[in-house]
């Protein structure tokens, strides 16, 4: 971890250690808001912000939080952040707000989110600690960016709410459905393990 340079503890998050299609982590969002590129999108940047100013504060209060309620002050260092972008949503971007619905308070306890402060926000420095933040947010998003525009292109005929496709496209609803996240997201991974295979032989 130490020997990483600080631009690879940035790009890890990109694609090495991405953590929806390598880790695996926060899929209920990734599966749930990505019906359009706008949700998708949104949702990334919430969940960006409250990694990157959690790890922040984390790292710089790494030596102060007793061991025993570790787990605990993060949660309660998470929901500060979560809680500044519920409202800011409610406030600036209603729209977004009610289409993102519980799934911006639920990034209290996104796997991701608590997973980085208890793996590495709490053992590094804050410089590491907010490169890493970045690295894994900028991953997150962009997966969930080009998982709804999968999503909304093929399920709507759009792309940010505007028609991209022919007027005879016929959409795909299955794309918009529950299933539809699956079947989006399960070739994703799969075409991430293909290059990833690709890259080691």
């Amino acid at each position: 971890m130490k020997n990483k340079t600080a631009f690879q503890e940035f790009l890890k998050g990109l694609w090495d250690e991405n953590p929806v299609l390598v880790s695996l982590l926060g899929l209920c969002p990734v599966l749930a808001v990505t019906v359009s590129a706008e949700n998708g999108l949104a949702m990334g940047l919430a969940a960006t912000f409250v990694l990157i100013c959690s790890s922040f504060l984390v790292s710089l209060l790494r030596k102060v939080i007793p061991a025993q309620v570790r787990i605990a002050s993060f949660i309660v260092i998470i929901a500060t952040f979560v809680t500044i972008v519920d409202r800011f949503l409610a406030a600036f971007a209603p729209d977004i707000s009610r289409n993102l619905g519980a799934f911006i308070p639920l990034i209290i306890v996104n796997c991701m989110i608590l997973g980085r402060q208890e793996a590495f926000a709490s053992k590094n420095g804050v410089g590491r600690s907010l490169l890493d933040a970045l690295g894994m947010g900028v991953g997150f998003t962009l997966t969930l960016l080009v998982l709804s525009s999968i999503r909304e292109i093929l399920g709507s005929g759009t792309w940010f709410g505007m028609n991209i496709l022919w007027s005879s496209f016929s959409p795909w609803a299955v794309m918009i459905l529950p299933p539809g996240a699956f079947l989006a997201l399960g070739c994703m991974i799969a075409g991430a393990n293909w290059i990833n295979r690709r890259n080691k032989s």
